[in-house]
Parts: structure tokens; C-alpha cells; sequence
């Protein structure tokens, strides 16, 4: 079992930023692909960024590229999403994700909610504009 918990979640103006944090409980953190996705009011839950277990290879969804940078810390538990240049479409619960499938290739696979094996409770963004 892993246990998953977000925060650095708050209102805030368009064109700040803010960084997520999600702690993982356990000492298996390393054996996890993590990833973040984001649920906005009356819309599906969608993928926003994954990395693979060694921090090696990340992949963002396009509608964040250049400006949400997903990193880990496999000494801390820990995974981060730095989120720069914030706009009102990116209001949103987000989510991180932990799954234990697949070969660590971040490609389309992990873009799916059914890969992951586990999940936070979420941390609610909000950008005014």
C-alpha cells in the first residue's frame, strides 16, 4: 500500500506560481511511475505530467507544456509539480498518481487514470485573472 498525500495547492493570480508537493508513504517510492493529473469543475479527470522511477524521463500534456515541470526526490519521497505562468484554465483538484505497471517508458500509457495503481485526496488550485 501507498499512501498519498498533496499539498502547496491556494488561490492565485494569473502568471504566478505555484509547486506541488505530493509525500508517499513507504519505502517503496522508487518502484512507483508517479503522475499528476487535474480535475476542473464538471470535466473529466485529465493528465497533466508523469516521470519514471529514476527521475529520468518526464512527459507533460500539451496543454502545460513549457510551463509545468514535473520532478521526484526518491530520498524524500516525494514528487513535485512546479507550475509557472498559471492561467484561469488551469484551476483545477490536482491530483498525483502512483502506478507500479508498465517499463518506465513515459510514453502514452501512463496518460490513462486506469495505469495508476494509487491516489491522493487532491489540493484544489485556482487562478483568478
Amino acid at each position: 500500500q501507498v499512501q498519498l498525500v498533496e499539498s502547496g495547492g491556494g488561490l492565485v493570480q494569473a502568471g504566478g506560481s505555484l509547486r506541488l508537493s505530493c509525500a508517499a508513504s513507504g519505502r517503496t517510492f522508487s518502484r512507483y511511475v508517479m503522475g499528476w493529473f487535474r480535475q476542473a469543475p464538471g470535466k473529466e479527470r485529465e493528465f497533466v505530467a508523469v516521470i519514471n522511477r529514476s527521475a529520468g524521463s518526464t512527459s507533460t500534456a500539451d496543454s502545460v507544456k513549457g510551463r509545468f515541470t514535473i520532478s521526484r526526490d526518491n530520498t524524500k519521497n516525494t514528487v513535485y509539480l512546479q507550475m509557472n505562468s498559471l492561467k484561469p484554465e488551469d484551476t483545477a483538484v490536482y491530483y498525483c498518481a502512483a502506478s507500479s505497471r508498465g517499463n518506465d517508458y513515459v510514453g502514452g500509457y501512463y496518460t490513462y487514470r486506469s495505469t495508476y495503481d494509487y491516489w491522493g485526496q487532491g489540493t484544489q488550485v485556482t487562478v483568478s485573472s
